[in-house]
């Protein structure tokens, strides 16, 4: 508990660095605070509040509420956030790897007390409308701080010594209008791994993980950029992780740099080219250097692997988009990577853009990997009536987590042979 302590000590010095305090005249700046997102506003209904109750995690949001309402000034909710922030990932992971009380009936495995209670944080703090004044760009810079701190982004950190370093990330649950009991074995598998060691034959390796948002606008304003870069040269292997298709994994093979217009978490649709920096010397495509090979031919789990090569494209000097089963043709304009047209695509190509332009490619394995969709056991597929949990549900979790891990020894193994 003391080595979380003082972890918890340092992010919170770091994070209050970043945040800039309140200039002269920032109280006359004060504006109204902001009504829920789309997001936010789901916390209302059955589901979610079952969630974190079943959970105990609706005492951590009641807790950050009562602490952020008596902060008297900036800087005193500055330190609210980046403590409760940085204690609710630390939480969430301690709960998935058996730390702990569980604190109520739902299996240690779900991620999904992590996404609503957060959701509730960052509610709070959009609404809040403190006595001494707060200026949108103070109230946004809290919001920031509560979303890298709750998110495992600013907990990354590697032990020195021998162990190879593994970065994983996971991403929330996604299509809560289609059914508000969705969970994400993504995220759940970022709980699971965050600080393990795996051992391979090469010798251990560490396990730092994060999650990322399901929005459009967090990707376009350089959250897996700002998260990944100060990591990715002193790394041995990363993966992005996210749901993908049914009763199947995929590596995917190519990523492309096209949005397709699918709503995000807020309700908000994006069809136009990845935005990035730099645009002028940014590729239409960029490519896994994880080993897919051995990965497919390795028995990791219950559920097939595959090596995905399929792109959609629009071919160099046609006009329609055609689907390349054997991946993108030379000059091509990107329509689809592999794993599609949505942000599971999207932080693939951010990755290994990045990855690309710190000079990594050759070096340093890493890519995409998409897991089967977590579904809900025979008889409980009605969102309206179905329960938030069931056996075969908390089996399907598992096992994917499990996969995972597997994936990722594989891929440590079969580079360390390389």
């Amino acid at each position: 508990m003391n080595s979380i302590r003082v972890r918890i000590g340092v992010l919170g010095l770091a994070l209050l660095a970043g945040l800039s305090a309140p200039t002269a005249g920032s109280a006359a700046a004060a504006e109204t605070a902001a009504t829920p997102t789309v997001e936010e506003q789901r916390l209302d209904r059955a589901v979610p509040q079952e969630i974190l109750r079943r959970s105990g995690f609706d005492a951590a949001v009641a807790e950050f509420a009562r602490d952020l309402e008596a902060a008297h000034s900036y800087a005193q909710a500055q330190r609210v956030v980046v403590r409760e922030g940085a204690a609710l990932w630390r939480n969430a992971v301690d709960r998935a790897q058996g730390r702990g009380p569980a604190g109520g009936d739902l299996s240690r495995d779900d991620d999904r007390p992590l996404y609503w209670a957060r959701l509730s944080m960052t509610r709070d703090v959009r609404t809040w409308e403190p006595g001494f004044g707060l200026s949108d760009g103070q109230r946004g810079a809290l919001l920031g701080a509560l979303e890298r701190t709750s998110r495992g982004q600013s907990d990354i950190r590697y032990p020195h010594g021998g162990l190879k370093r593994v970065l994983v990330t996971g991403f929330d649950p996604f299509t809560l209008d289609r059914d508000i009991r969705i969970s994400n074995p993504s995220g759940a598998t970022a709980l699971a791994l965050d600080g393990t060691v795996i051992e391979t034959a090469d010798g251990p390796a560490r396990v730092e993980t994060a999650v990322f948002p399901v929005r459009w606008q967090d990707f376009a304003e350089g959250t897996v950029e700002r998260t990944l870069r100060p990591h990715l040269k002193g790394v041995d292997l990363f993966t992005t992780v996210s749901q993908g298709r049914v009763g199947r994994f995929d590596v995917e093979r190519t990523n492309g740099a096209w949005r397709g217009g699918f709503q995000d978490n807020d309700n908000i649709g994006r069809t136009e080219t990845v935005p990035v920096a730099d645009p002028g010397t940014q590729p239409q495509w960029t490519t896994t250097t994880l080993p897919y090979a051995q990965i497919v031919a390795a028995n990791s789990g219950r559920f097939p692997v595959y090596d995905n090569t399929s792109v959609t494209e629009i071919p160099a000097g046609g006009t329609q988009a055609v689907v390349r089963p054997d991946g993108p043709t030379p000059g091509s304009t990107a329509r689809a990577g592999g794993g599609g047209d949505y942000l599971s695509n999207e932080i693939a190509y951010r990755a290994t853009l990045l990855r690309d332009r710190l000079g990594l490619h050759d070096v340093l394995p890493g890519g995409h990997v998409h897991t089967p969709v977590l579904q809900f056991g025979a008889g409980n597929t009605d969102p309206a009536t179905g329960a938030v949990t069931d056996p075969e549900f908390v089996r399907n979790r598992l096992d994917i987590i499990a996969q995972v891990r597997a994936i990722v020894g594989v891929a440590l193994e079969a580079t360390s042979a390389s």
